[in-house]
């Protein structure tokens, strides 16, 4: 008779008030103990009174009586113990090792939302990767995220694998068009609104990028929800985000939301320096004319604005319906070799000589 046995035979010791699970697996079983014939088993209870108690220290008795050899004397003892709480790992817990072979990481912002920020963050990811670059996206846009509908993954869900620490998961990225992508919309069932208040949207912002498995990039874009505001600056503050790209229209009314993201940024508690301005939807241009320019939202607002703020303008992208059209099919404009994809190419040149030149 060794305690192995004995551990073994008190599996059979259920607690009727714990979801009839055995005593060993609950943890009560503190001790067990085989001397010349005698079985000693300790069993702990918490601070407060269990009242089948001694319905599970009879229990324990009857159920090494009925398996040992005859004559062995049986003792149960008791002792009151007062479990730490388990300390759940959340997000606060979640470092930066996922990000620490990631070159720059890179903010694409707007002042407000309508500007076609994601298309930006989206085409420009794309064309860093067709540059050689290796690119991943994170999709932190979480009140409208547009990352699988715009790159054609809608329904695939990211696998998980087990990461160094215990209990904590690693998501693997959706990989297509050279672009690592991550983005809540994976998690979210069709038609699913994620009504989340503040706490809750940054906690899933941070996972969509502390959690999951970069490897070795040169940049990581991360396309931030719409305008300024506590999210935002949690975001920053606990991203090691180098700068940031505001995308913005031309008319003179978006002066107002280029104004306040430029002022977060460049906040003495955020300090991060902005790469550039881009200007999206600078002129019309009618497929069947495609010399033609129409400025349907005023010309040279963004070139304007760039100057008023001393940031550059990174680049000018015309509202040509093939990039609306490209995205809704989920294969962005910047894959092809036409004018307006051969901007995003020159907008991600622009960009990277933004970084390395920076002050």
């Amino acid at each position: 008779m060794t305690e192995k046995e004995v551990f073994g035979w008190l599996c059979e010791v259920v607690h009727p008030g714990k979801d009839d699970k055995d005593i060993v697996s609950l943890g009560m079983v503190e001790e067990v103990v085989v001397d010349k014939g005698k079985v000693t088993v300790t069993l702990s209870f918490p601070k407060r009174p269990d009242p089948l108690k001694n319905y599970l220290v009879g229990a324990v008795r009857a159920a090494v009586y009925r398996q040992a050899p005859g004559g062995t004397e049986v003792e149960v003892k008791t002792v009151v113990k007062d479990p730490a709480p388990e300390k759940k790992k959340g997000v606060q817990d979640l470092g930066l090792e996922q990000v620490g072979s990631v070159a720059h990481i890179i903010g694409i912002a707007s002042g407000k939302g309508g500007v076609g920020k994601s298309t930006v963050a989206v085409n420009l990811a794309i064309a860093l990767a067709r540059l050689g670059y290796k690119v991943g996206l994170a999709d932190a846009d979480v009140y409208g995220p547009s990352v699988p509908i715009m790159t054609d993954t809608e329904g695939e869900v990211p696998e998980a694998e087990p990461g160094e620490e215990e209990g904590k998961e690693l998501f693997i990225p959706i990989e297509k068009y050279g672009v690592k992508w991550m983005s809540i919309g994976y998690f979210a069932q069709p038609g699913q609104a994620l009504i989340w208040r503040g706490p809750m949207a940054c906690s899933a912002l941070k996972q969509m990028i502390l959690q999951v498995k970069w490897g070795v990039l040169d940049f990581l874009l991360v396309d931030m929800p719409p305008g300024t505001g506590d999210i935002h600056i949690s975001l920053v503050n606990d991203i090691p985000m180098e700068g940031a790209v505001i995308v913005t229209t031309p008319q003179p009314v978006a002066l107002a939301d280029v104004e306040k993201g430029v002022n977060m940024f460049r906040n003495p508690s955020i300090n991060r320096p902005i790469f550039g301005l881009v200007e999206n939807m600078a002129w019309f241009t009618p497929e069947e004319h495609p010399e033609e320019k129409y400025y349907i939202f005023g010309k040279d607002g963004g070139a304007g604005m760039a100057e008023r703020f001393g940031i550059g303008l990174l680049g000018q992208i015309p509202l040509v319906q093939s990039i609306r059209e490209a995205g809704d099919a989920g294969e962005p404009v910047a894959l092809g070799t036409r004018p307006d994809s051969l901007a995003f190419l020159d907008l991600a040149r622009k960009l990277v000589d933004a970084i390395m030149h920076i002050d």
